[in-house]
């Protein structure tokens, strides 16, 4: 089984794409039907989602996901420097050096130094 697709609600695109952008994810702007203009980004093979917050969908703070990266400590700078906040500090683990941020809206992503 692999995770496919992920989707998350935020309440300003622009905002939320300069700190997505900030953690190296390339956005193209989507449209499906009539539904609203979000932003998707591939990883792999899993695409992330960004939808504006709307009174017909439920909120997705508090949603934590992870990422795999290539060098965590810049990229904790980059991102803090695009809007997020630290919740804690790069620290070596069992699984590599991880550090974990929130975005604007405080969703957490643990960033793992991928070292294979």
């Amino acid at each position: 089984m692999k995770l496919n697709l992920l989707v998350i609600r935020v309440a300003d695109l622009a905002i939320s794409r300069k700190f997505y952008e900030a953690l190296g994810l390339s956005f193209d702007e989507e449209r499906h039907g009539s539904g609203p203009i979000h932003l998707s980004a591939k990883l792999e093979e899993s695409v992330l989602e960004l939808y504006p917050i709307s009174t017909s969908a439920p909120s997705t703070v508090g949603t934590r996901f992870g990422l795999l990266v290539s060098e965590i400590g810049g990229l904790v700078d980059r991102v803090l420097s695009a809007g997020g906040s630290l919740v804690s500090a790069p620290v070596d683990s069992p699984w590599g050096r991880q550090a974990v941020v929130a975005d604007p809206d405080g969703h957490k992503i643990e960033l793992v130094e991928d070292n294979g």
